[in-house]
C-alpha cells in the first residue's frame, strides 16, 4: 500500500487521530513501565504527526514508512517546525536499522496492513534484533470486532474544506478487509477524482501474542484505546505493550 493519492488529503481526514493525546498517552505508558524512551523508531509514520509530537515533548524519534509520498509529507511539516528529524522509506516486514533502538511506537493499525500472517512475524523478529534487551514495543491494531461489526459491508463518508472521500469496505475470508477509497477533489466546479485500494487483516490476541513470544518480546499489558484496562469486547483497537527479553 502506498497512499498515493492519500498523503496530500491524509491529515485532513484524520483530525480525529488526537495525536497530541496519543503522544501523551504513549509517554504514560512509557513511565508506568519505568521505561526510558531513548531511541525512538515510530514504525508507519505516516505524515509523521506523531512523530512530531513525540519530537515536541523531547523524545529523540525517527520515522520510517513505505510510502514515499508519505514521508515527503512528513519531512516538509519537520522542516517547517525547523526539526531535523530522520525520515526513511523501508517496509516494516523487511526492516533493518543501522544501530539497536530502545522503543518503537506503531500506531494507528499499521501492522493490520499486513495481510500475510508471516509478513507479520518476519516485522516482530526485524524489530526484536534491531531493538536493546529491555526495549519496549508499543502498538496497537484494528480488532477482530472491528473488522466484522464496524467495518463489515459498511460505506463512509469523510470531507473537509478540500476534498470528499468516500470509503468502502469489502469483507472476506480470515477477517480480511478489501478498502477502496475514493477522492473528489473541486477546483474551479470540476470534480477530480482519485482513487486507492488496499487491504487490512484483524489478527487475534492469542495470534499476536504468539508471534511476539516466539520473536523474544514479553506481552506486559494490553490495553483498550487510549487507556489503560483491558479491551471490552467490543473495542475497536487494542493496544499492546511488549518488551524485548
Amino acid at each position: 500500500m502506498s497512499y498515493n493519492s492519500f498523503a496530500e488529503y491524509y491529515d485532513g481526514l484524520m483530525e480525529d487521530a488526537r495525536y497530541p493525546e496519543r503522544c501523551r498517552y504513549i509517554l504514560d505508558i512509557a513511565r508506568r513501565f519505568g521505561h526510558d524512551m531513548g531511541r525512538t523508531l515510530d514504525l508507519c509514520c505516516g505524515t509523521g504527526s506523531l512523530t512530531l509530537e513525540l519530537a515536541r515533548n523531547g523524545v529523540d524519534v525517527f520515522g520510517i514508512d513505505r510510502s514515499g509520498e508519505m514521508l515527503s509529507e512528513a519531512m516538509q511539516k519537520s522542516i517547517a517546525e525547523g526539526r531535523h528529524i530522520l525520515f526513511a522509506k523501508q517496509s516494516m516486514e523487511r526492516l533493518r536499522l543501522p544501530e539497536l533502538i530502545d522503543t518503537c511506537v506503531c500506531t494507528l493499525d499499521s501492522l493490520n496492513h499486513l495481510t500475510d500472517i508471516g509478513d507479520v512475524r518476519s516485522t516482530f523478529e526485524r524489530l526484536a534484533r534491531s531493538m536493546k534487551a529491555g526495549g519496549m514495543f508499543i502498538f496497537d491494531v484494528n480488532t477482530v470486532y472491528k473488522h466484522r461489526e464496524v467495518l463489515a459491508d459498511n460505506v463512509f463518508v469523510m470531507e473537509n474544506e478540500r476534498v470528499f472521500c468516500v470509503w468502502q469496505n469489502f469483507p472476506r475470508e480470515d477477517d480480511i478487509t478489501d478498502i477502496a477509497l475514493d477522492f473528489f477533489v473541486e477546483e474551479n466546479g470540476v470534480y477530480t477524482r482519485f482513487s486507492e485500494d488496499f487491504s487490512e487483516r484483524a489478527y487475534s490476541g492469542e495470534e499476536l501474542e504468539k508471534l511476539l513470544d516466539e520473536a523474544g518480546f514479553d506481552v506486559a499489558a494490553v490495553y483498550g484505546d487510549l487507556s489503560f484496562e483491558p479491551p471490552g469486547a467490543d473495542e475497536q483497537r487494542a493496544v499492546y505493550v511488549a518488551v524485548k527479553r
